[in-house]
């Protein structure tokens, strides 16, 4: 009875100032993201529907939960709070330079591409398409393409690849034809990305603040509308961790309301937050 009366306390209820702090910095110490006071709407909606899926009844419940399962509830309360908003070709001019980039590639060269935030997938498969539709495969150039979230259940998405019709609407008919499989039956209404562009992207689950498994440089990086979420200090030590996974030379390409010269001086502006490492 008393956890029925509590959860009708905290359910839809805002988060206290004081357990909204304590959150905010498990937050900032597993994942980097700065949570303000202002957040505290977004942090109460997301921790609320976590909390109803446990059946446990109040945020103070739910934060002696998280500690005494920080290994196993971690990955699912990091879940919880981050942001996943992406479409296909967002942010279109970006997609616009990296087909000049694939066409200028050189013939025979092997090209390293990371889409470092990839949400659901939408942001890795609009770059395989982009290949694909460029002049680079027949000059034998090949993409190895990576793509990775902090966000596990986003990631599972991406794997999967399958969508709803209206995600994809505004690609067109040919676009729509080449690089998807429309759902019948039961999926009527949904889209699949064909096997062969699915292949193209390795997905995997990554925190940008911990260790990165990767063995050679990359030509290019996306990190887009993610460093926005990350303070200065975070931002500084990301970018300059980007420059150093980078080939000289290289790109990076940031969201369109981020900006990292304040913040980095290895990169130069190509302009529309398009960047190419200098040192």
């Amino acid at each position: 009875m008393a956890a029925a009366q509590e959860a009708s306390v905290d359910d839809g209820r805002l988060i206290s100032l004081q357990d909204h702090l304590r959150f905010a910095g498990i937050v900032r110490q597993h994942t980097g993201i700065k949570l303000g006071e202002n957040k505290r709407q977004l942090l109460s909606s997301r921790l609320q529907k976590r909390m109803r899926a446990l059946k446990i009844a109040s945020y103070g419940d739910y934060w002696t939960y998280l500690n005494e399962n920080l290994d196993a509830e971690l990955g699912e309360f990091v879940n919880a709070i981050t942001t996943n908003l992406t479409s296909f070709f967002r942010e279109n001019h970006h997609f616009e330079f990296l087909r000049e980039f694939f066409d200028s590639a050189p013939a025979g060269r092997s090209l390293r591409i990371w889409s470092a935030g990839c949400s659901t997938g939408e942001e890795p498969y609009s770059i395989a398409m982009v290949f694909r539709e460029s002049g680079a495969p027949a000059r034998r150039v090949s993409l190895g393409l990576e793509a990775t979230d902090i966000d596990t259940q986003c990631v599972a998405v991406a794997q999967r690849g399958v969508y709803g019709l209206d995600a994809v609407r505004a690609l067109g008919q040919t676009r729509m034809a080449s690089h998807f499989l429309r759902g019948r039956g039961s999926n009527e209404g949904k889209v699949r990305v064909r096997p062969d562009v699915r292949d193209m992207v390795r997905f995997g689950s990554l925190n940008l603040l911990g260790d990165w498994p990767f063995d050679e440089p990359f030509d290019l990086i996306f990190c887009r509308n993610v460093v926005i979420y990350f303070d200065d200090d975070v931002q500084r030590a990301l970018f300059d961790r980007f420059a150093d996974a980078l080939v000289p030379g290289g790109h990076l390409v940031i969201g369109h309301s981020e900006n990292l010269q304040r913040v980095c001086t290895r990169f130069r502006s190509l302009g529309q937050t398009i960047y190419s490492r200098v040192k």
